[in-house]
């Protein structure tokens, strides 16, 4: 795995994971794979995301981990110290590009509109995250835009469902979902990972 477009081709659905306890990481990683999800986005949204990654990539091998919510040049490099094998950004500066390029893992970058795509693509990024996909005009915006821009191709995070996933994932233009309905915060909190598990084997038939 080499490229953006190779992470389009992981699974139908990339589950985006927000961790509070780092003690959660490795069971919800191993119940993912045993639901025939190979990959994990886990957000760098709590103090415990970059430690949840690294226990991950130590314990999982076989599961791809990688960082999302990528904000600031410097949770690229944490991010990739920490062991992703991936990163995942909401949006797009300059800095945080070329902070994510640097590390030279394979990377989604984040847009939300025709001009963010396109300064993405002069950049030769044509594997994209829409973000946030439901808020920003959902299945009907990504038709739209197949036509003017039929180089790019997205992961959808932001609102999805799954009802809406199969709506996107029958897009040309659309490669696979990103979906945090695989880890509920409940389920995660009473360490429910036989309902992770089974979440993860509906989503991977998608």
């Amino acid at each position: 795995m080499t490229t953006g477009a190779d992470l389009l081709a992981l699974s139908p659905v990339v589950p985006v994971v927000v961790l509070d306890e780092v003690t959660h990481a490795v069971p919800v990683a191993e119940a993912l794979l045993r639901g025939g999800i190979g990959v994990i986005e886990v957000t760098l949204r709590t103090p415990v995301a970059l430690a949840a990654v690294a226990a991950i990539a130590a314990a999982v091998p076989d599961l791809v981990v990688g960082a999302g919510t990528i904000t600031a040049p410097e949770h690229a490099r944490q991010a990739a110290d920490a062991g992703a094998r991936f990163l995942v950004t909401p949006g797009c500066t300059e800095a945080v590009l070329d902070a994510v390029e640097a590390t030279g893992l394979p990377f989604l970058p984040g847009a939300a509109t025709v001009s963010e795509a396109m300064r993405l693509a002069e950049r030769g990024l044509t594997a994209l995250k829409f973000f946030p996909a439901e808020a920003a005009g959902g299945v009907d915006y990504l038709r739209s835009i197949g036509g003017p821009l039929p180089g790019l191709r997205f992961c959808p995070t932001g609102g999805i469902t799954p009802d809406s996933a199969p709506k996107y994932l029958a897009l040309p233009n659309v490669g696979c979902v990103g979906g945090s309905w695989l880890t509920p915060k409940a389920a995660l909190a009473a360490g429910d990972w036989a309902q992770v598990e089974a979440l993860a084997k509906q989503a991977a038939a998608l």
